[in-house]
């Protein structure tokens, strides 16, 4: 049993239709896995356990009569506790939050359960999602399974650590601020962030229940796993508009056939402007190229279209301005005017993907770190480096809403996993998995946490 809870999303739902294994063993095995490396992580802090063993029981006799209900039949997974969960604890690691039980779920949870899929838990989030750090008040602090000193990222620390250490096959972070990309590079794990708008926000608590919704740029909802093709598998089931979030256009979801390398066009940039990035990182970047250049039409470190850094954040910060106690809000002329500072950033990069297939690119500033207090200068080969700086690189791409996954490449010199960015062109999520499919033919796969 203990094999299967490392085994990808589509291989656990393929063993509960060849009725290899049931829904209910399978729950049990996540749940024992839990049970052993739990205590040490922190990552799973809210369960359900009789509601998914009901559920478990229900989706084997729907099998046993001959009916599948979706492509996750029977699959357990936990959500980042951010998701609004019908009959489940949503409280953002935040103590006024403390006994929020939503009467319904998000759109994103409901279409992971109608998928089939089963929902025994939640996992472990930074306060109000708002650190590069997962801990909190409620909760306490997540730790790294590759190691126990070391931060598993923010916000969605939780979550990538629970898919790395076999908990649950796959999660579903949120990405502001590189809130899932980041902690899926520190734990050594697959991330998404779709392009901006492509999956409905709707059910994301970030704030007291039924207020506006303060955050309707940058931020992503995008999945977390072990599988590229798990990554497309959930993606496909999330993605499209769902009559709730008005901001997600009605265009349909579309699949991409598979790619070789041979036509791609790759362009590489082993730093991103000014921003700091770690001398390993770098390497990693250099050494992928290396090995694509003989496959791909092309591979050439390119200049790239600049961005302020100062800008990044000035959509989002604005927006949030009008929300925050005991401040001004801040004018519909500024807030305008960062729009538009944006679109011709995100018209110069749209140009860019017209010539290159995909960019890779770092997608932090260094490994995972040691925890720290918030605001703590970083390490960076010896140079303390601003804790704001961390997430720069991932950041880039909210700002401009580009579609970008993590993949795990290699180590560092401590042992710790070292992912790599890949972003591409607006709109065009499932070719970018396709993309990312054949760049994994060379990276390899998922490799589990040392003792594991």
């Amino acid at each position: 049993m203990s094999d299967i809870v490392f085994a990808s999303a589509i291989e656990q739902a393929a063993a509960i239709r060849a009725r290899r294994i049931s829904a209910v063993e399978l729950l049990d095995a996540h749940l024992a896995q839990l049970d052993a490396r739990n205590p040490e992580l922190n990552a799973v802090v809210i369960t359900d356990v009789e509601r998914a063993r009901d559920q478990a029981r229900n989706a084997d006799a729907m099998r046993a009569s001959g009916h599948v209900c979706g492509p996750l039949h029977g699959v357990p997974f936990t959500l980042k506790d951010c998701h609004a969960t019908s009959g489940m604890r949503t409280t953002c690691g935040f103590p006024p939050l403390a006994g929020y039980v939503p009467s319904s779920d998000g759109t994103v949870a409901a279409r992971l359960k109608e998928a089939g899929g089963i929902l025994f838990g939640k996992t472990n989030v930074a306060m109000l999602l708002g650190d590069y750090q997962t801990n909190n008040p409620l909760f306490g602090r997540t730790n790294n399974p590759w190691h126990l000193g070391r931060t598993a990222g923010g916000s969605s620390g939780g979550a990538a650590a629970a898919v790395a250490a076999g908990m649950t096959p796959f999660e579903m972070g949120t990405d502001l601020a590189g809130s899932l990309r980041v902690p899926a590079h520190y734990c050594g794990v697959y991330g998404l962030k779709p392009t901006e708008h492509r999956v409905s926000l709707d059910g994301i608590v970030a704030g007291p229940p039924d207020a506006p919704r303060p955050i309707r740029l940058m931020s992503c909802i995008g999945p977390i796993a072990r599988s590229v093709d798990d990554l497309a598998l959930l993606y496909g089931i999330i993605a499209g508009p769902d009559g709730r979030d008005t901001d997600v256009p009605p265009v349909p979801v579309t699949t991409h056939p598979p790619m070789d390398l041979e036509p791609l066009r790759i362009a590489i940039a082993p730093s991103l402007s000014t921003f700091p990035v770690s001398d390993a990182i770098r390497a990693v970047i250099v050494e992928l190229a290396r090995l694509l250049a003989p496959q791909c039409a092309a591979v050439d470190e390119v200049a790239l279209p600049s961005i302020d850094g100062a800008a990044l954040f000035e959509p989002a910060q604005l927006a949030l301005g009008a929300f925050q106690p005991g401040q001004t809000a801040p004018s519909l002329a500024a807030y305008l005017q960062a729009l538009h500072v944006r679109d011709g950033h995100i018209i110069a990069w749209d140009a860019f993907f017209d010539d290159w297939d995909v960019l890779i690119c770092p997608p932090a500033m260094v490994t995972a770190f040691p925890h720290c207090e918030q605001g703590a200068s970083i390490d960076v080969d010896g140079k303390d480096e601003s804790y704001w700086m961390a997430h720069a690189a991932a950041t880039w791409f909210n700002y401009t809403g580009h579609p970008s996954a993590v993949i795990p490449v290699s180590l560092d010199g401590d042992g710790l996993p070292i992912g790599v960015q890949l972003v591409a062109k607006r709109w065009e999520d499932a070719r970018l998995l396709a993309i990312v499919r054949a760049i994994s033919q060379v990276t390899g796969g998922f490799s589990r946490p040392p003792g594991y």
